[in-house]
């Protein structure tokens, strides 16, 4: 395959896949195709699929049906997981005693690419002081995490991700619990990371105003994709009124 046509590849491509724990359907033939540096908001109810999609590309869950490709590959044969960054669910949960340093959970990301049980050099701390000054953690650094509010340890969480300078970033409910200050300093490193470095996004959240007016592209899930495009279009085509059966939404403006 020439270099043009590795260029071309999707970052992620689901066709057809659905899951579901016995009897529950969680995920129905859902087909989604993300491209390079798109900005991806994932919406939809509790109970929508919206974690599970995720986990799903990850790996983490094998699908009842369908195929995943990352970065053109088959998620089943998927090697090159340092392309990948991740902040789960509810990252920022350290008390005051938790050991860790700050640098040492960001070099933690970095087993992706030095291989567990590797020891980490030069290389690795590197990465990890990098991807601190990237989300402006840099001066924490030798600060026990657990010593550190909600929306500090969510950044020192993101720069974990990026400690293996990933291409693709997800992201789970990022800001749950962290004040509104913190969540617009949040959106506005996502819109630096995905506009200077070029890194595809997938955010899932709950917070529907706020991810409409940061994301560029918008997946309303709902076990099954009820809509995929841009926030305007999902606005003007009642995408959003359809899957929360509300009659209107209001956009928050952050900038």
């Amino acid at each position: 395959m020439d270099s043009a046509a590795v260029r071309s590849d999707p970052v992620v491509d689901l066709e057809h896949v659905s899951f579901g724990y016995d009897s529950e359907r969680v995920l129905d033939d859902v087909s989604l195709r993300i491209g390079p540096g798109d900005f991806l908001g994932i919406i939809g109810p509790n109970g929508s699929g919206k974690t599970t999609l995720l986990r799903v590309l990850l790996g983490l869950l094998r699908p009842a049906s369908g195929r995943i490709k990352l970065f053109g590959l088959d998620v089943r044969s998927f090697r090159e997981w340092a392309r990948i960054g991740y902040v789960p669910q509810k990252a920022t949960a350290f008390d005051a005693r938790f050991p860790a340093s700050v640098l040492e959970v960001v070099i933690s990301g970095r087993s992706g690419v030095a291989g567990i049980g590797h020891r980490f050099g030069g290389r690795d701390r590197t990465a990890a002081e990098e991807a601190l000054q990237t989300v402006g953690m840099f001066e924490f650094r030798g600060r026990p995490i657990g010593r550190l509010s909600a929306g500090q340890q969510q950044r020192v969480f993101i720069a974990r991700a990026l400690a293996s300078r990933p291409q693709l970033l997800l992201l789970d409910e990022p800001t749950v619990g962290v004040d509104v200050d913190a969540q617009e300093q949040f959106y506005s490193l996502l819109r630096h990371l995905n506009r200077e470095f070029g890194t595809t996004l997938v955010l899932v959240s709950h917070d529907v105003s706020v991810v409409a007016e940061e994301v560029t592209q918008l997946a309303c899930l709902n076990r099954r994709l009820v809509f995929h495009g841009s926030p305007e279009d999902a606005m003007r085509s009642g995408a959003l009124a359809q899957l929360y059966r509300a009659e209107s939404f209001v956009v928050a403006h952050h900038h």
